[in-house]
């Protein structure tokens, strides 16, 4: 009974003295917006078609599907072309803000927003990598996804240096969105627009409402009880927001290789060959007719995807094989973004994996990452190396200095003594 006892209350310790897996969160962050990111940006001349006026699921259309769904997206407040515009603008803005990291906890209910409002809008314009970012959207809401790898974390860095001196940081910018997003929320409840789905514009308000928390408290607090309170209830949440997330990715490769078992394709080893000879998946014919040349090929890569699927979940608890069969599936994910055409679903899923990716890994990545920004981008503050100089009294260098006379400050420096 000791023994349960204490190993109880080590995992109990370890699930709310810490956010568990910042490197891999962080890569979901990176993952999933650049995905939105790339996308908003490669359809930018064609958003008419898919979301906005010009669509063939027209605002009507969408309107009623929602009313009769309860979806959130702002793009029916108005059918104005300067809303759409205005909000895919947006949209863009707040992928690109959570990149690099700054303000997380609210550029990620941001970034949801834009996700849920374009593709609520729009329902039947994706490729199956939209369904994932549309819940994992949700889900980045709920972590401390900025704890590493982020301009949030340069700032806390600096801000703690700072108090280390003594010195204090204000911090203008976020008041000033809290502020914003506030008054935006409070408009669009009191002109009735939140009216339909309540689980969205509910979760908005807790994490406005929770900003403010963090912020009073960290203002006003006298102890560090009521922060130390605060950091062990979102290293709560954020564990939580972790295990749903991987949950959710082992239920995606599970539900999907149990269907596949039961296709009569998948059983006889055909089924690769016949997306590769689709002319809306071929985007490179000659390399589809490659891969498909040997029948013994397809067939292994029928047979292996399937295998790998169905039994990734049961290989977490085993760090070399689950590390085999993810390394398989990034690959596999990265063929078919080439061979088939679609490289956002394969995007999309690939930062799903990254979740699984060692942190030995990852931080091995970070660091080979800094050291090619370093050489393609020198540090203005790195340290000049001065010339070599021959002794005082040599020829050529500067005349001998007497042993009572001090030598010469350059620059704030004190120049070498003989």
């Amino acid at each position: 009974m000791t023994r349960l006892s204490l190993a109880v209350s080590r995992a109990i310790a370890r699930v709310t003295d810490s956010a568990l897996g910042p490197y891999q969160t962080a890569v979901l962050r990176i993952g999933f917006s650049l995905t939105w990111l790339l996308f908003l940006l490669r359809e930018y001349p064609h958003r008419q078609e898919l979301y906005g006026p010009d669509s063939p699921w027209s605002w009507d259309l969408a309107a009623q599907l929602v009313g009769s769904n309860d979806a959130f997206t702002v793009l029916l407040w108005s059918d104005s072309q300067v809303w759409f515009e205005a909000v895919y603008a947006l949209a863009v803005l707040f992928s690109l803000l959570l990149l690099l990291g700054w303000r997380t906890r609210s550029t990620a209910a941001l970034f949801m927003v834009g996700v849920l409002t374009l593709q609520n809008r729009s329902v039947f314009m994706g490729d199956g990598g939209d369904n994932v970012l549309h819940i994992m959207s949700v889900y980045l809401v709920f972590t401390r996804c900025g704890q590493v790898w982020s301009l949030d974390a340069r700032r806390a860095r600096r801000a703690g240096e700072a108090r280390a001196r003594g010195e204090r940081t204000p911090d203008r910018a976020g008041p000033a969105l809290w502020a914003v997003l506030g008054a935006v929320l409070l408009l669009g409840s009191l002109a009735d627009r939140t009216d339909g789905d309540w689980f969205i514009p509910a979760l908005l308000w807790a994490v406005w409402l929770g900003q403010a928390v963090w912020w009073l408290v960290g203002r006003l607090a006298r102890t560090d009880q009521p922060r130390i309170l605060l950091d062990v209830v979102a290293n709560v949440v954020h564990n939580g927001a972790l295990l749903v997330i991987m949950a959710e990715a082992c239920l995606i490769y599970a539900t999907a290789g149990w269907y596949k078992v039961q296709g009569s394709r998948w059983q006889d080893g055909t089924a690769v060959h016949y997306p590769l000879h689709l002319e809306y998946f071929s985007p490179w014919p000659s390399l589809a007719e490659l891969f498909t040349a040997s029948g013994t090929l397809v067939m292994l890569v029928t047979y292996v995807t399937v295998v790998v699927q169905v039994a990734f979940p049961f290989t977490l608890f085993n760090r070399r094989v689950k590390n085999a069969l993810l390394s398989f599936m990034i690959l596999e994910h990265a063929v078919i973004a080439v061979v088939l055409g679609l490289p956002f679903f394969s995007l999309a899923m690939i930062a799903a994996d990254a979740v699984f990716l060692p942190t030995s890994f990852l931080r091995r990545t970070g660091r080979l990452a800094a050291r090619v920004r370093e050489r393609l981008r020198p540090r203005a503050d790195a340290a000049v190396v001065p010339p070599q100089r021959r002794p005082d009294g040599a020829p050529g260098g500067p005349p001998a200095v007497g042993p009572a006379e001090a030598a010469p400050v350059t620059d704030g420096v004190p120049g070498p003594r003989t």
